[in-house]
């Protein structure tokens, strides 16, 4: 068992990383139509470089999800904090359409090395009688770097435009410092490390049936944007209901997760998210603005309280020799599956409107994971090492 202090220093790395991958990524979804203007493009182009950012994920569980397991989680985590704040910067600097989506891609790859390689250091050290807690709130890092994505449009979009919001993008190499002086590598890595590429590739391929376990994405992809075009919102106004939104998401994961410590993973996985399909005509239909607000914290805090349990629910579903690869990999193919969705959503948009595309997409996603969680398994509260 790790020591309090040094779990306490892995479960802030792996928060702090991800408020900071999901910041960028929300900037763009923020400042969609912003960039959009800028390099003349329309919001059906714009969720291109979304799509360019969620498809390549898995391609950085892949790299750093390998390297993790066979090298270790601090150097991988490390390395992945430098790569995606180089590209946070340039795509502030991008020049073209074409190099920014470029630029989104490779953000991507940052993105999906984070995940996987973060929550396993983390979950690997934490107390097992409150993993689902403390997964809830390393997954609401998720929510936070939403919320000051939010905040930063609030009070310097209109001073400053979208460019100079990127430039805060070299934050995370900073905790790449922290990292190398604070987190101890994992003794559960240590225990059970592969010895050769060909012993850790055999070990991955016995485990395929995990890769059946996807989790699916885009209910707040387009948000800004529907608040924009369908309620003729303003920067500031739809930034509030987004930060507002996002308080909800950090209670309903923290919650969320507390639960699941005592009623189970699976159960509650399927509860917030029959919730949230229940949600769903208040959080796209609402008759007023005030109801729109109490529509978007409600949904919210059901997704992410869902998704709160997902790091402690595919960390113990993995065997120990391969944490570092597989609970990132395979939560990152689920995001390649549905990659296309903003696109689809802003296409399907311009037939109906923003608030049907968005609660189409977003019940057949809720439904097909309570289908999924439904008919898998759980092994709460696992002993690692």
């Amino acid at each position: 068992m790790a020591s309090s202090s040094d779990h306490r220093a892995a479960l802030l790395a792996g928060y702090l990383g991800w408020t900071l991958d999901a910041f960028d990524f929300f900037l763009v979804v923020s400042c969609l139509t912003a960039i959009g203007r800028e390099f003349h493009k329309t919001d059906a182009e714009m969720a291109l470089t979304l799509t360019a950012t969620l498809a390549f994920r898995p391609v950085g569980a892949f790299l750093f999800g390998l390297l993790a397991d066979r090298y270790g989680r601090r150097l991988p985590l490390m390395l992945d904090l430098i790569f995606y704040s180089v590209v946070e910067v340039l795509s502030g600097l991008a020049p073209t359409f074409t190099s920014f989506l470029v630029l989104r891609a490779l953000f991507g790859i940052g993105m999906g090395g984070e995940w996987g390689v973060g929550a396993s250091l983390a979950m690997e050290k934490v107390p097992p009688r409150i993993r689902g807690l403390l997964s809830g709130f390393l997954q609401q890092g998720y929510a936070m770097g939403f919320l000051l994505a939010a905040l930063c449009n609030i009070f310097l979009f209109d001073r400053l435009g979208w460019r100079p919001l990127f430039y805060l993008g070299g934050l995370p190499a900073l905790l790449a410092i922290f990292v190398r002086l604070r987190v101890k590598e994992s003794e559960v890595w240590k225990k059970t490390r592969h010895k050769t590429w060909g012993h850790l590739g055999r070990a991955i391929v016995s485990n395929w049936k995990l890769f059946l376990y996807l989790a699916a994405h885009g209910t707040q992809d387009l948000y800004p944007t529907f608040l924009q075009r369908q309620w003729g919102f303003s920067v500031g106004r739809r930034n509030a209901l987004s930060a507002f939104s996002m308080v909800g998401a950090i209670l309903g994961g923290t919650l969320c997760g507390y639960f699941s410590d005592r009623f189970g993973r699976r159960r509650t996985i399927i509860i917030a998210l029959a919730g949230a399909v229940v949600a769903i005509p208040l959080w796209a239909f609402a008759p007023s603005v005030p109801l729109l607000f109490a529509g978007g914290f409600i949904m919210q805090a059901l997704v992410q309280g869902a998704w709160g349990v997902i790091p402690a629910h595919l960390t113990e579903l993995s065997p120990d020799s391969v944490r570092g690869f597989l609970p990132g990999f395979g939560y990152q193919m689920g995001v390649l599956f549905s990659s296309a969705i903003p696109r689809i959503e802003a296409d399907f948009a311009r037939h109906t409107s923003y608030a049907t595309a968005m609660s189409v997409t977003a019940a057949v996603v809720f439904l097909l994971a309570v289908g999924a969680t439904a008919l898998g398994p759980e092994r709460r509260g696992l002993k690692w090492g």
